[in-house]
């Protein structure tokens, strides 16, 4: 390895570049294709220059980037990425943040990673200086998007307050990253962040210990993962709500001991059935004021209600039943306290099989199509990924 000096872009300046280490074996180029956001539902294809690592910074070539419900918000209405202070439309910005990638080159000072490893990231690296960051809920960052012009204060989400994964090189702080087996796939691995998102909601927030009863509403990718992990963590039993008979097969594959089609039966009557009180915790991963309403009567007094969606319009609920019962309502952003670490050793051991929600990959210059076939489930996609180096997985499919 040694120091790469190169001719580059204005904005790029020889000097910074002097200061990274890069590889022979690995040559970074000068330019990258990337998606930009124009309008609202306008992405473009262009070339941009490939960002510079700093202190305590990788550059990360994406090899794979996952689609989340989220991107599709931003995409279409902007919320909640922050850009320059404002919404992100028309400011060169690149979305996408579920990514899996490999090293490309280290900034100063960087030695717990080396050109060549292959990494997962997790979104968020939170300022390091507020309230929350330091209590490790870089999640909730009081700086949140607070990371242009003159007013830096350190904070960074890719794919929200910076550029994400819809581009072929991505500038990911070092607390970020999360080596890969190799055994892993790389759509398996865009996946962690999704569990990690759940074992948050879980663990840090929630504090599930082995034996309590978990009952997950919505079998979309977080919901389904939030059965795994519930599982995995030694939840009795995890009961999965949902409406589409082939994903509750999947729930049930991922380790869900009961599954409940709402549209064939009461589900709070039937949570009670096999939680005589009511459950220990219920996570809502639809967000409908239907679903929170259930999550709250089959909640036992005492329990928990993490709330994972985000629902588009105010909900009414019985916050009556909800402040009789002493039952603790609290709402789940990201996956912070390095919940992403822990849930890559379950995944890495083997505890679930994350890969059961993969159902679809696409090449980089299909991302449109990508994006349509998740939006509206087409084929009855779950989790989509976009093979950013062109080589689209066995369960790739066309337009």
């Amino acid at each position: 390895m040694g120091a790469r000096v190169v001719s580059r872009a204005e904005t790029q300046s020889v000097e910074s570049w002097s200061r990274v280490t890069t590889s022979l074996d690995m040559p970074v180029p000068e330019a990258m294709r990337a998606w930009v956001l124009g309008d609202p539902e306008d992405l473009r294809l262009i070339n941009k220059p490939v960002p510079i690592p700093g202190k305590a910074e990788a550059l990360v070539r994406i090899d794979a980037v996952a689609i989340c419900a989220t991107d599709l918000e931003v995409i279409k209405y902007g919320t909640p990425a922050l850009i320059e202070g404002g919404p992100p439309f028309n400011k060169n910005f690149t979305p996408g943040h579920e990514y899996m990638g490999t090293v490309a080159a280290l900034g100063p000072g960087v030695d717990e990673f080396a050109v060549g490893d292959r990494v997962t990231v997790e979104i968020h690296a939170g300022c390091g200086q507020c309230k929350r960051c330091r209590m490790g809920m870089y999640t909730s960052c009081h700086n949140y998007g607070l990371n242009y012009g003159d007013r830096d204060k350190g904070h960074r989400a890719n794919g929200f307050t910076t550029d994400g994964g819809f581009a072929e090189y991505a500038v990911n702080n070092i607390n970020t990253m999360i080596k890969v087996p190799d055994d892993m796939s790389d759509e398996e691995a865009t996946l962690v962040v999704t569990a990690g998102t759940s074992m948050y909601g879980l663990t840090e927030l929630g504090g599930l210990v082995a034996g309590e009863s978990v009952v997950v509403i919505g079998p979309g990718p977080i919901g389904l993962l939030a059965a795994a992990v519930a599982k995995s963590l030694g939840a009795d039993p995890v009961i999965l709500i949902g409406t589409r008979e082939n994903r509750l097969a999947i729930g049930r594959a991922l380790g869900a001991d009961v599954t409940i089609n709402a549209r064939e039966e009461d589900v709070v009557a039937r949570v009670k059935a096999h939680c005589a009180k009511g459950a220990d915790y219920v996570i809502d991963c639809a967000g409908t004021e239907e679903t929170v309403n259930q999550s709250v009567h089959m909640t036992n007094r005492g329990g928990r209600v993490c709330l994972a969606a985000f629902p588009k319009e105010p909900v009414n609920f019985d916050i009556g039943y909800l402040a009789v019962n002493n039952i603790y309502l609290y709402g789940i952003r990201g996956e912070g306290r390095s919940a992403t670490h822990r849930a890559m050793a379950f995944m890495a051991e083997k505890r679930f099989d994350a890969s059961k929600i993969h159902t679809h990959t696409f090449p980089m210059e299909d991302l449109p199509t990508a994006l349509r076939y998740a939006r509206d489930r087409v084929d009855d996609a779950i989790k989509v990924v976009v093979a950013i180096g062109g080589q689209a997985g066995e369960k790739s499919d066309a337009a």
